[in-house]
């Protein structure tokens, strides 16, 4: 059984598929990137840091609608179009984690993202199972 999550406070899908779907005790994020929902306009004329933070936004947004959060990852990929901004992604990323244990992750380069984004995210996170 799977169920589907959406919410207002991240962007609508860009195509056919849902903002997360939960089954078997996890949730499967789908990418992340730096649409501002309240207007559903890309933010991605600052900074690399300001367009990572908008995406990992959007991303904990689709984690609070299914009631968990940053506490809960289990798994990040973070697609960037140039690997010169690993710091800068990484620094902004690292907050989101401050104080708990971050997930496992891989970051890399790829040649084209989305409406030709800098930064994309996904992720996995797991459902507390109950004692």
């Amino acid at each position: 059984m799977k169920k589907i999550i959406h919410t207002d406070q991240a962007p609508a899908a860009v195509g056919p598929y849902s903002q997360a779907v939960a089954a078997n005790g996890f949730l499967f994020l789908s990418g992340q990137i730096a649409i501002d929902p309240s207007s559903q306009e890309l933010k991605v004329n600052g900074s690399i840091e300001e367009e990572t933070e908008q995406v990992m936004n959007n991303l904990l947004a689709v984690l609070a609608e299914a009631g968990l959060g940053p506490e809960h990852l289990v798994k990040c990929s973070i697609f960037m179009k140039d690997m010169n901004d690993y710091a800068a992604i990484n620094e902004v990323y690292a907050r989101y984690f401050e104080g708990i244990a971050p997930p496992a992750r891989e970051a890399v380069q790829v040649s084209c993202l989305p409406k030709d984004v800098r930064v994309e995210v996904s992720a996995f996170a797991a459902y507390p199972q109950e004692k």
